[in-house]
């Protein structure tokens, strides 16, 4: 099979939602906002536009803390708005990639509040540790008298890369947006969702080697032969 290189060799332009246009008077940009500029996209001589999230999410870090992957945060539109825009993008030629926060999730997302149960199979979905309440750190959750890894704010939970569940459900997710019409995927922070899972000091560094370019940052292979060629 001869794999097309339109991604490596088009120009892709990001478009920030939030910010692009505004067809509801809301003083937010939206999907809508989208779609009515193909045109002037295609004279920009556009290949591939990349949309950043949105999804929806409490906002904490402009929607890349996501609390559902597969929803579209009112603001933006609907899933209908979503189709309209790819169908619209596709008359022109110009393709559609979407940014894929897979390192963490909000903690507002489902998966999380389930966790929360030490009993839920969605505990595994997350990096939990014991600690001790009057050693630092000791900002456990109180509810799991545990600690939950976040390399980023709080509210953004670290995935447990090395739960297959976990793998699974994100690859479910992938397919999801591709079978809505989405040519590519870019994957956030892809690097860091390797851990090592007992967590070792670095006095000589700060910590990275331990959670970047891990061999879980090989998913997108998976993705691209299992969700993207498969048919």
């Amino acid at each position: 099979m001869t794999i097309p290189l339109w991604w490596q060799n088009g120009v892709s332009y990001q478009i920030y939602p939030k910010s692009f246009q505004d067809t509801t008077g809301s003083g937010t940009g939206d999907l809508r906002g989208v779609t009515q500029r193909p045109g002037y996209l295609q004279q920009l001589g556009v290949d591939a536009i990349w949309l950043t999230p949105f999804y929806i999410s409490p906002q904490v870090d402009n929607g890349y803390d996501v609390a559902n992957y597969t929803a579209i945060d009112p603001a933006y539109g609907t899933l209908d708005d979503f189709d309209e825009l790819v169908a619209q993008a596709k008359t022109r030629d110009i393709r559609i990639i979407l940014d894929r926060v897979f390192n963490h999730t909000s903690t507002q997302h489902a998966w999380f509040r389930e966790a929360l149960n030490k009993e839920s199979p969605y505990r595994q979905f997350y990096i939990w540790r014991d600690g001790t309440p009057d050693v630092y750190p000791n900002n456990w959750h109180n509810q799991s008298e545990q600690y939950y890894l976040h390399l980023f704010a709080p509210e953004q939970a670290d995935l447990n890369w090395e739960n297959p569940a976990v793998r699974a459900e994100l690859k479910k997710v992938c397919k999801f947006w591709a079978d809505r019409g989405v040519d590519g995927l870019r994957l956030d922070v892809v690097n860091l969702i390797s851990k090592h899972q007992d967590f070792p000091d670095d006095p000589a560094g700060d910590g990275r080697r331990f959670y970047t370019d891990g061999p879980r940052a090989r998913f997108y292979a998976k993705v691209n032969r299992d969700v993207f060629y498969a048919a």
